[in-house]
């Protein structure tokens, strides 16, 4: 079918790929512990768009042109970079401040809960800005549509698709265990100034670790 081969193979190795921890898994998980299976699925959701627009990129051969020219690999490198810095520290100067309240006799506050179009947009974002999504579609997909395929884009949006709903079926399980997890815990405000910042701290270090990236 399109010239696609080794269906299941590539179905297997994308839920494998899926479910290694990064970014994405660590925004839902945060948003899951912090506010609910749907802050979790807001942020799998705006994932999962900014994985389409990768699809869509790759397949137009937009993403070709990334892996050749290095200016703009590292134009998008510094702006995912960026982003992922900016999370950071935003929820640790977030943090700063409630301690700078409590310390003045206020009583510890939980962290304000985030609407779900920003949260979307932080998956969104999270995605998109990552030029090492790009590449790896780039890389990975082909791989598994013949040389001889009549239709090649279509058949990469066929397996970028599945590779997606795949994806979209883990974020959300994803999410809805992390929210089960927690409620179970049922973590305090303190414990939940604390999970915040130490996730502050992991985006921030993503962040630190895109910018010093090399291409692959």
């Amino acid at each position: 079918m399109l010239g696609i081969h080794d269906l299941s193979l590539f179905i297997i190795s994308g839920l494998l790929l899926n479910i290694a921890p990064g970014p994405d898994s660590l925004l839902i998980m945060t948003r899951s512990a912090t506010q609910g299976w749907r802050a979790g699925s807001a942020a799998a959701l705006g994932i999962g768009a900014g994985t389409c627009v990768h699809v869509l990129a790759a397949a137009l051969g937009l993403s070709a042109l990334l892996a050749a020219s290095s200016w703009a690999f590292s134009v998008v490198k510094w702006l995912g970079a960026a982003y992922l810095v900016w999370i950071g520290l935003a929820m640790l100067i977030s943090r700063r401040s409630e301690a700078a309240n409590e310390g003045a006799g206020d009583a510890p506050p939980a962290p304000p809960p985030l609407p779900y179009r920003k949260i979307f947009s932080q998956g969104f974002w999270t995605n998109v800005l990552n030029p090492k999504v790009a590449l790896f579609f780039l890389a990975f997909v082909p791989q598994f549509i013949a040389p001889e395929a009549p239709h090649k884009a279509l058949a990469f949006i066929v397996l970028g698709a599945i590779f997606n709903f795949n994806g979209m079926l883990w974020c959300h399980l994803l999410a809805v265990s992390t929210a089960l997890a927690s409620r179970r815990l049922r973590p305090g405000a303190l414990l939940a100034r604390w999970l915040n910042r130490g996730i502050g701290a992991l985006f921030l270090s993503f962040g630190l670790r895109l910018a010093l990236s090399e291409r692959p």
